[in-house]
């Protein structure tokens, strides 16, 4: 756009004073309306619940880092592994928290530590291998060394050599440790915040979420199965969303649906903390014949049998009568029970794009040969290439397609009302709607 710098009273004057007088007017519509590219637009919700969701908070990049700030690196709790994964002294895990690699490990007298995988000298990632032992660890590029809890042990050349060269005379090796995590560990499962000032991992939960996180993790020790990972090109939000959400369950899911696991007229709920944060979305499976609650659901597959049923055969071992149980703690995990099957599933942020979807299936210690080949048998149900799970991560893919290129747009939260309520039933999205005040409050949105 062209302007001519004219003064106000329409005679020659000063360019640099119009051009000022320019200037405080066009900072004057800034902040009255934001300026041309929206970027201040980017700090605003429209609207005063959360039945509506704008799709910048799934591409944005400065929102994405305001995220990894306030959740992951946060006063939150973040899921990194299970006890069963480093059952000896010297044994570690690597994981994630946020975009921020970290080593899981068991110290020698049996504690269980979290630390950044960075050196403490320059930032290398000084453990490569996924799984393993070790005494300490050793960056390979100056074979700075640590022990297991993280302390930094010794330095080559420290005093020099020859007398030249070393480092300063007040050069502290308690200086320069590796980055400690807190760390919480409850009923074989691990936990890490960056920020000493989280709370205590059961107030972070709450009573009711505590229930359900005991039902499955009971104290009873627990046993590795196996691994699935998947990359997800979509923004790890969706992965929330989508497991607090019953809508699109009886109605993407073929399985779901024609089987009975999970249908929308079952006995269910959908039950959150005081926050709003986490959530159980459970169920009881019920029958798989037609009626209203499948009637035109092109997903139905009337008549259709499994040359193997066991997949779907149910052993109720639990003291609630609920047959599934999917658990979300806010922002990283996602605590599955279905049918028979447990798994974790860690989301892991790789941008406001994509993310990596890390599936660990277990079995309790005590299981016998029986039940450990039923959990392996029904986990085929979840994962990359689950006969349930694939849908998710195409459609999570085709949402971020749908949403990127429209960052002004919103998203419609509005089944079972604008609320954000306990439900005891399927046909509602309060808990992402709940998630979402959550979330708008901590981002100051």
């Amino acid at each position: 756009m062209h302007l001519q710098l004219m003064p106000a009273n329409g005679e020659t004057g000063n360019p640099r004073i119009a051009a000022a007088r320019i200037g405080l007017e066009t900072m004057d519509a800034i902040e009255r309306d934001g300026p041309p590219d929206g970027s201040a637009r980017r700090s605003s919700w429209p609207g005063a619940d959360t039945s509506r969701i704008p799709y910048r908070v799934y591409s944005d990049e400065d929102l994405y880092r305001r995220e990894l700030d306030r959740l992951f690196y946060g006063p939150h709790w973040c899921y990194v592994a299970l006890e069963a994964e480093i059952p000896n002294p010297g044994d570690f895990k690597r994981s994630v928290v946020g975009e921020r690699p970290v080593v899981v490990v068991r110290d020698q007298d049996g504690g269980i530590n979290v630390v950044e995988n960075r050196c403490a000298h320059r930032g290398v990632r000084f453990c490569q291998q996924g799984h393993g032992t070790a005494k300490e660890f050793t960056c390979p590029y100056h074979q700075w060394t640590y022990n297991l809890k993280g302390d930094l042990l010794g330095v080559p050349f420290r005093r020099g050599v020859k007398k030249q060269g070393g480092m300063p005379a007040d050069f502290r090796l308690e200086d320069h440790g590796l980055t400690k995590l807190k760390v919480a560990s409850r009923h074989g499962v691990v936990f890490a915040s960056f920020d000493t000032a989280v709370p205590a991992f059961e107030d972070y939960l709450g009573p009711l979420m505590l229930s359900f996180f005991d039902r499955v993790f009971d104290g009873r020790p627990l046993q590795l199965l196996g691994y699935s990972r998947q990359r997800i090109p979509g923004n790890w939000k969706l992965m929330q969303e989508n497991i607090k959400d019953p809508y699109h369950a009886s109605l993407l899911h073929v399985f779901f649906v024609t089987f009975g696991l999970f249908r929308a007229d079952q006995k269910a709920a959908i039950e959150m903390d005081e926050a709003g944060r986490h959530c159980v979305m459970s169920s009881r499976k019920g029958e798989k014949e037609r009626n209203e609650a499948n009637e035109g659901i092109k997903q139905f597959r009337e008549g259709f049998t499994l040359k193997d049923d066991r997949i779907m055969d149910v052993v109720h071992e639990w003291k609630t009568p609920q047959t599934v149980a999917m658990q979300t703690i806010f922002p990283s995990l996602i605590v599955q029970q279905q049918i028979n099957s447990l798994s974790t599933r860690h989301i892991r942020p790789r941008g406001p794009h994509c993310f990596d979807f890390v599936w660990t299936h277990f079995a309790y210690a005590d299981d016998s040969e029986e039940m450990v080949r039923r959990r392996l048998r029904q986990a085929n149900l979840f994962g990359p290439a689950g006969y349930v799970s694939a849908d998710d991560g195409e459609v999570i893919e085709m949402s971020q397609q749908g949403l990127a290129p429209y960052p002004d747009a919103e998203c419609v939260a509005e089944l079972g009302g604008r609320g954000t309520e306990n439900t005891d039933h399927m046909v509602t999205e309060t808990a992402i709607r709940a998630m979402y005040k959550y979330y708008r409050e901590v981002m100051e949105l």
